[in-house]
């Protein structure tokens, strides 16, 4: 696992946003052979799309051959709510580079078959023979995706229940009330986030500090899903300082070597 502290969300963004131009052009996608991500919605990633539309409309970079998948949608949503993760990557990214539409590929919460939603989706995955960098953000208690505490490790895109804490935190987003947030949604699975060839998670503020330790010092545990991180070939963390309040001094301190030992600074 490689974790790569910055000092603030604005930096942790910015690194993030161009270790991402910097995958897609080492790639050189093409038509035939495009670059295959997986998008998170919410807070975690505005700072990342901010600056990727910024390189895009500066010219450094194209997403024409890039294809994205997102991680979750809630149930019950159109695409067209403002609430839905849909609705999110279409207006704080996609509208504002050069995707062709049918590289995008969203889960429907409208669905009224969830078995084959989530079946065909990981279907899809497949065809494009799997994520190449899949991003994602973490709850205040490690889920990724919608893969909550308890989440089986061995777990693919489903149906899935949130918790009460989730619920609480992401009222934030319908008006800071709790009734009108979705109690189900459909998630890709933590073995498909482990299928990816490489994983990136964006963690920023000290709400996150307490996920952050449970996956980078704790051991591998479902009531943690961040954790399972730690058996991941590729795996990095980009985070801000606030995230890695609770982690010990030593650890930090050997992150941080890492980084200027293997990569400068």
């Amino acid at each position: 696992m490689r974790m790569v502290i910055n000092s603030d969300f604005d930096k942790c963004s910015n690194w993030a946003a161009d270790y991402v131009a910097y995958k897609i052009k080492a790639a050189k996608p093409t038509k035939e052979k495009p670059f295959v991500m997986a998008l998170p919605a919410g807070s975690s990633p505005l700072g990342m799309f901010k600056r990727l539309i910024d390189i895009f409309k500066r010219g450094k970079i194209s997403f024409q051959n890039v294809v994205f998948f997102n991680m979750c949608e809630y149930v019950g949503l159109s695409k067209n709510d403002k609430h839905s993760f849909n609705y999110f990557l279409w207006d704080k990214f996609f509208n504002h580079i050069d995707i062709k539409k049918k590289n995008i590929h969203l889960m429907d919460g409208e669905t009224k078959d969830f078995a084959k939603e989530c079946n065909d989706y990981e279907k899809l995955i497949r065809s494009y023979g799997g994520i190449d960098l899949l991003i994602a953000g973490v709850g205040e208690d490690g889920h990724i995706a919608f893969n909550e505490p308890g989440s089986s490790l061995a777990s693919r895109t489903r149906l899935k229940a949130l918790t009460r804490d989730t619920i609480r935190t992401n009222a934030k987003y319908f008006d800071n009330n709790e009734d009108n947030v979705p109690k189900l949604a459909i998630t890709i699975g933590i073995a498909t986030i482990m299928d990816a060839r490489e994983v990136m998670v964006i963690a920023a503020g000290d709400k996150k500090a307490e996920a952050l330790q449970g996956a980078v010092e704790g051991s591998v545990n479902h009531m943690c899903p961040l954790s399972i991180l730690q058996m991941h070939p590729h795996a990095i963390i980009a985070c801000d300082e606030e995230a890695t309040s609770k982690l010990k001094a030593s650890t930090v301190r050997y992150f941080n070597d890492n980084e200027e030992s293997k990569y400068g600074r």
